[in-house]
């Protein structure tokens, strides 16, 4: 319970642009770490520790964009970019899909797959502050919302009902304070 609502902290936090965000991150994310292990869940584990390190990471990029800007600064990928990182998420996706489908008894192996891959994609773009961070959050947690619907996950599929709409938000805001 603590751990999910220093999430929702953090993504309240991110979608107001405050850096204060990744200590909420840090922790939560540090939190989930343990749970997951304590659960043998090995995989959920890593991607936390990932999520420890990439939030270390983009607390360091954001320190660095306030002290020359003063503010966070929102850009955006090129075309270009963006079809890379979407690329990359696809390829991701149907690695480790097919790696759970063929070594593990996983349920929705490809659909828990992609959740997970874009949510790297999506954390990482966080940190580097682009607006397509919000696009993919905001896919994540419609996919999220009906596999955890499907497996009658319902506290986890409220919180992520509630980090869509905190995510569209995220959107709307970052988009009036893009920098042009």
């Amino acid at each position: 319970m603590l751990a999910s609502l220093l999430i929702v902290a953090n993504v309240v936090l991110v979608a107001r642009r405050s850096i204060w965000n990744y200590a909420f991150a840090i922790a939560g994310t540090a939190i989930y770490g343990w749970v997951f292990f304590e659960a043998r869940l090995y995989s959920d584990t890593g991607l936390q520790l990932f999520f420890v390190i990439v939030n270390l990471y983009g607390w360091r990029q954001w320190s660095h964009g306030i002290a020359t800007a003063g503010e966070v600064r929102v850009g955006r990928l090129s075309a270009a970019a963006r079809g890379g990182w979407l690329f990359g998420i696809a390829f991701a996706t149907l690695a480790w899909g097919t790696l759970m489908h063929r070594l593990t008894d996983a349920s929705f192996p490809f659909v828990d797959a992609g959740i997970a891959m874009t949510s790297v994609a999506a954390q990482i773009l966080l940190s580097r502050q682009k607006l397509e961070n919000w696009v993919l959050w905001i896919a994540v947690d419609i996919v999220a919302i009906g596999l955890y619907a499907a497996k009658g996950l319902w506290p986890t599929t409220i919180l992520y009902i509630l980090l869509l709409a905190i995510s569209v938000w995220g959107l709307l805001d970052w988009r009036r304070s893009e920098v042009q």
